[in-house]
């Protein structure tokens, strides 16, 4: 059993994972930010539902960002402890990459798969994948403009999702741009990826790791 955790922006999601299937998953999308008074919640629900104990969990993983600060802390915070308790291991998935696992409903004749992230303003926080969610262009913070993307949309459809990709349809006008706005992180698109993972033993230090937060690109923007 797989342990999955995601709190990197505004969904808090839990997802428990036997295998490749979905045992179990509590899920809230809210403004106001609840992580904090769901996660153990959740966490305990979820066991409770499948009738297991902490043993039968083999390990957690942790969307690993970028997102959130607040959130990403939240959610490592708990991972850790967690992991520490059981004596199990922590998985770290990347947030975008969790993102663009849930376009599987509209792949027919994408060439590319943009998942955004709402950075503010005009900024994200976004990867771009090819239609077998290989990676174009790894995570990095972009400030969008109405050019952006522009040599991956003349070669075809190209599908861009997130609450950061609402920003980015209200100035691209490409004919090849397709937005999917109301889509989230979730840990319900995470058992795939951690089992992946977890099968390779591609393990983190409980220690010493911490969520990509690509909190440079925050503090430079702030302070301009």
């Amino acid at each position: 059993m797989l342990l999955c955790i995601e709190t990197s922006g505004k969904n808090c999601s839990v997802a428990l994972f036997e295998g490749l299937q979905l045992v179990s998953v509590r899920e809230v999308h809210s403004e106001q930010f609840s992580h904090s008074e769901n996660l153990h919640v959740f966490i305990e629900q979820v066991l409770k539902e499948s009738n297991l104990q902490p043993k039968a969990i083999k390990a957690i993983a942790i969307s690993a960002g970028p997102g959130s600060y607040t959130g990403l802390r939240i959610g490592t915070a708990t991972a850790k402890g967690l992991c520490y308790g059981w004596d199990i291991p922590l998985i770290a998935v990347p947030t975008l990459r969790i993102l663009a696992e849930r376009v599987s409903d509209y792949l027919t004749d994408i060439q590319y798969i943009i998942p955004m992230i709402d950075a503010r303003r005009m900024e994200v926080f976004t990867a771009i994948y090819r239609s077998d969610f290989s990676t174009e262009v790894a995570a990095h913070p972009e400030i969008l403009t109405e050019t952006s993307f522009a040599s991956y949309l003349d070669q075809g459809k190209t599908l861009f999702l997130g609450d950061g990709a609402s920003k980015f349809a209200t100035i691209c006008s490409h004919p090849n741009a397709v937005f999917v706005t109301d889509q989230y992180p979730s840990a319900q698109q995470m058992g795939k990826l951690a089992m992946s993972l977890y099968e390779k033993r591609q393990f983190e230090d409980i220690a010493y790791f911490e969520p990509f937060y690509l909190k440079e690109f925050y503090i430079a923007k702030n302070e301009q």
